[in-house]
């Protein structure tokens, strides 16, 4: 198997295709538990088991599934994995999944776990699917992470449970309520696109018709070359 295209199927969910801060997906969790660094590690992690062991058992059923009914069986595979997680959290980290709560069932209908499965898992083998999961699963862990991160510090003083910022300036409480949430979130998702496009030496070009560049695909959509024509007068 080609190496070069393993390390870009496992590098590839780390920024270039995060789900959270690139591809918008799994908003909800994103969200509602990264009040701590420790919840949305604690979030990240269970969704990234999940996400290893669907990717892995839907590519060896893949070709024995008919079409008509591959995401029931999908779901299905899904839905074992969680519960599995869930009880294993329950046993060892009581405290974890009671912060989690009904997010931890929730895994089952996280568009980032579905997504791979119906895009990459039931198109490939074993061992590509399982490095997309530990690729996305990493980029989707690592953002919660840091939003949980930066959430707790601003809005509590503290971080993963030590006191850090409480003697230096007061807490704003805003930060681990929901718009503090939507905060970090936008000027994380605007930091990432400003420094992808330094590195791309591209700028988007907002308009109605294409993608403004964003697809990735070469000079962009059939839109964004409209958009380029008529930019440079030819239309």
């Amino acid at each position: 198997m080609n190496l070069a295209k393993m390390k870009d199927v496992l590098t590839a969910g780390l920024v270039r295709e995060n789900p959270t801060i690139r591809l918008l997906l799994g908003m909800c969790p994103s969200l509602a538990v990264t009040t701590m660094a420790e919840n949305g590690l604690g979030m990240g992690l269970a969704a990234t088991v999940v996400l290893i062991g669907s990717n892995i058992v839907i590519s060896l059923v893949r070709k024995i599934v008919p079409d008509k009914v591959r995401i029931p069986v999908f779901i299905t595979i899904i839905a074992g994995f969680v519960t599995v997680v869930q009880m294993l959290m329950a046993a060892f980290l009581p405290d974890l999944n009671q912060r989690l709560g009904i997010f931890i069932p929730l895994i089952v209908v996280n568009c980032i776990i579905l997504a791979r499965a119906e895009m990459f898992a039931c198109k490939n083998g074993p061992l590509l699917s399982a490095l997309d999961a530990i690729g996305m699963g990493a980029g989707f862990t690592g953002a919660l992470f840091i939003i949980g991160s930066l959430r707790e510090i601003l809005g509590a003083g503290t971080w993963m449970g030590m006191a850090l910022t409480r003697d230096l300036f007061d807490p704003a409480a805003i930060m681990i309520l929901p718009p503090g949430g939507f905060l970090v979130m936008g000027l994380l998702i605007a930091i990432i696109n400003k420094i992808s496009i330094v590195q791309t030496g591209k700028k988007s070009v907002p308009n109605s018709i294409g993608c403004g560049g964003s697809c990735g695909d070469g000079e962009g959509c059939a839109g964004c070359a409209m958009v380029s024509e008529k930019e440079r007068g030819t239309v």
